[in-house]
């Protein structure tokens, strides 16, 4: 108890020092967590008396309210979801503000090769750029709850806290929102309203089948052997280095999850210790650095919906994804005699790809 006393007054229900309190480990936090509801249950039978009131006085409906919303919002966003975490993908630009209406953006191509000189001589040779400039649009998106006055006069009456369901499901579905922007451009609904693409499908980077030399012919990993499915890796690999005249260098390759799941399992040959995977990992042209991903968004990505693979240097030198306002909820406001709303906003920019030939596309494997 001693190191929750350091960022958690129990006396107050409060918590003293956030950055501490953050900074703690997940199972000191969640017992703060459970101090904190514990408290916001004290607080809430005080209101039994009340409950009436919710009808007729926001003002009581707001004090019972916004002690729990501290204690919900802090709940909610400790907590992660590791599938939907675009982070590992792509940096996040989170330069900015929610009111910011766009950025400029920059796509790039270096140009130019050092010469023998003589030592008067005027043509000096230059470096440069053929850079692309465009403006990129910020858009608000939204999304947030709503209680009604039962479910706080039940809460009053039987001294409870408030559950964090409702906003931790509003959470997931703004942390869905940005990921499928940010793999495709469109909504969870698989719509692309603001004509945007996304790290699985940017019409600038260079892609192409794997090679058709399996069994059958075939493409499919499942007729190729363990040598053909490394080279078909390592040329993606390569397609970076090439396609870059050798400036950027592929750090990172992002599979399907069932073709990552395949050659983790596959064995390199008959009794062999060694997959496919563990091969790779050791062996291939990006060289010990390099970082295998898996994605769902990758399964039908590719040529006519087969998959994709996607190699390139993970770097907001090539890619990031903008997102000036993360998501936060909003005060909570009356809007009706039976219900208080708690709405959710986020300011979003999608991804910018700024080095296209530092991003490779496989498909149909």
């Amino acid at each position: 108890m001693n190191a929750i006393t350091n960022f958690f007054d129990s006396a107050s229900g409060h918590i003293t020092d956030p950055v501490a309190f953050m900074a703690a480990d997940a199972g000191l936090k969640k017992h703060v967590i459970a101090l904190w509801a514990a408290d916001n249950a004290r607080l809430a039978k005080t209101f039994e008396d009340k409950a009436d009131a919710f009808f007729s006085d926001a003002q009581v409906g707001y004090a019972f309210l916004t002690p729990q919303l501290y204690r919900i919002e802090t709940e909610v966003y400790m907590t992660k979801y590791p599938s939907f975490d675009i982070s590992r993908f792509m940096t996040v630009d989170m330069s900015g503000d929610m009111w910011d209406v766009g950025t400029l953006v920059y796509s790039m191509d270096q140009v130019g090769e050092a010469q023998f000189m003589a030592g008067g001589a005027f043509d000096m040779p230059y470096a440069s750029a053929k850079m692309a400039q465009a403006t990129k649009p910020y858009h608000m998106a939204a999304i947030g709850y709503e209680w009604n006055t039962q479910e706080l006069q039940r809460a009053a009456k039987l001294g409870r806290s408030l559950s964090s369901d409702k906003a931790m499901a509003a959470k997931l579905a703004a942390d869905r929102f940005i990921y499928g922007i940010a793999m495709t451009g469109k909504t969870p609904g698989g719509v692309a309203e603001k004509g945007w693409t996304g790290f699985t499908n940017n019409g600038s980077a260079p892609s192409a089948q794997v090679a058709n030399d399996g069994t059958g012919p075939s493409r499919l990993w499942a007729n190729k052997t363990p040598d053909l499915i490394l080279r078909d890796i390592n040329a993606a690999l390569t397609a970076v280095e090439t396609g870059t005249g050798e400036t950027m260098v592929a750090d990172t390759l992002v599979l399907p999850t069932s073709a990552y799941n395949y050659i983790a399992t596959k064995q390199l040959s008959s009794g062999s210790d060694a997959t496919i995977l563990s091969f790779l990992l050791a062996n291939n042209v990006a060289g010990e650095g390099l970082t295998i991903l898996k994605s769902r968004a990758l399964e039908t990505a590719g040529t006519g919906g087969t998959t994709r693979m996607i190699a390139y240097a993970n770097s907001p030198q090539v890619i990031k994804f903008h997102l000036p306002g993360a998501h936060q909820f909003l005060p909570a406001f009356q809007k009706s005699s039976l219900v208080y709303e708690v709405g959710g906003i986020m300011n979003v920019g999608g991804v910018e790809v700024r080095l296209p030939k530092a991003l490779v596309y496989r498909d149909s494997f």
